[in-house]
């Protein structure tokens, strides 16, 4: 049986994650992620929004074991002049001297020429060490594989929505991951919003699933390498870890997440639409 306790490589990087990563947008207190890193957790996205808090956190993780953690900071930036002062901007404040990845995110097509050579110009630099790509459109992803394997893509990871609600993935991304030559998935919005938390959102006679359920089941397909979480407070970091220690779903857990996922779809529509899915739905 897989063992999520056990890092795992991120695609072709030489780099080795742990399952569960750490992202900034809901975070206001350094002391709770510093705690997970010391539990085990080594991957933090510095995304969305740049918390002040998790950037401290950053700094002081990075001064006492920089090599052991793998940094990522996003930009959603469509203006190739703006890009590397955003970066600079952040590892000044992180007090460290370069990301592990540079994040392009929500790209829903092929980022432009010019974003991409500002991004390969702070590789080259050694400002971040490889690109990952965020993306809601799922069936570009196939696209990017083929070049990924072809030795053609700029991209060393991607990072998609996939939770018990959200299975697109499923049928139109991971049967178009080389077989081989792969490159590393994260994946998102594990709880779909919370949704997959709240009582009032189940099946007629179903009690919600904990959150490290919602973890353990994007964890639990094969092609996923690591899954984000977004604690709000210590608490709810020490139950998305608890998911490391439970392991993959048995065939009943699963199914049980797919059926409430499933009502969840038919009853609740998701905040954002994504490429892929059927028009009126978002699988």
């Amino acid at each position: 049986m897989p063992d999520f306790r056990t890092p795992v490589p991120l695609g072709q990087t030489g780099l080795e994650v742990s399952r569960l990563g750490i992202g900034s947008s809901f975070t206001g207190d350094p002391r709770f992620i510093e705690e997970a890193v010391d539990q085990g957790v080594n991957y933090l996205y510095w995304g969305s929004i740049r918390r002040p808090a998790f950037g401290r956190a950053i700094r002081h993780i990075a001064r006492r074991k920089r090599e052991s953690v793998v940094l990522t900071v996003q930009s959603y930036s469509r203006v190739a002049a703006l890009m590397a002062p955003s970066i600079e901007l952040a590892l000044r404040r992180t007090g460290v001297d370069y990301f592990d990845f540079l994040l392009l995110g929500m790209w829903n097509q092929r980022p432009w020429p010019k974003l991409l050579d500002a991004a390969r110009s702070l590789r080259e630099q050694g400002k971040v060490r490889h690109l990952m790509l965020s993306t809601h459109n799922r069936p570009s992803l196939r696209g990017h594989f083929e070049a990924f394997e072809a030795g053609e893509s700029p991209f060393a990871a991607f990072m998609l929505r996939y939770n018990a609600v959200h299975r697109g993935a499923e049928k139109d991304v991971f049967p178009f991951l080389p077989e081989t030559r792969r490159p590393g998935i994260v994946t998102y919005t594990t709880t779909r919003w919370g949704h997959l938390l709240d009582p009032a959102k189940m099946p007629p006679g179903e009690t919600p699933p904990r959150a490290r359920d919602c973890y353990r089941f994007a964890l639990s397909h094969p092609d996923v390498d690591m899954a984000l979480c977004g604690p709000a407070n210590r608490e709810q970091m020490q139950e998305a870890l608890r998911a490391l220690d439970a392991g993959p779903l048995d065939p009943e857990e699963t199914k049980r997440m797919e059926r409430i996922g499933a009502h969840i779809y038919r009853h609740n529509k998701p905040k954002f639409a994504e490429g892929g899915d059927a028009k009126g739905t978002a699988v």
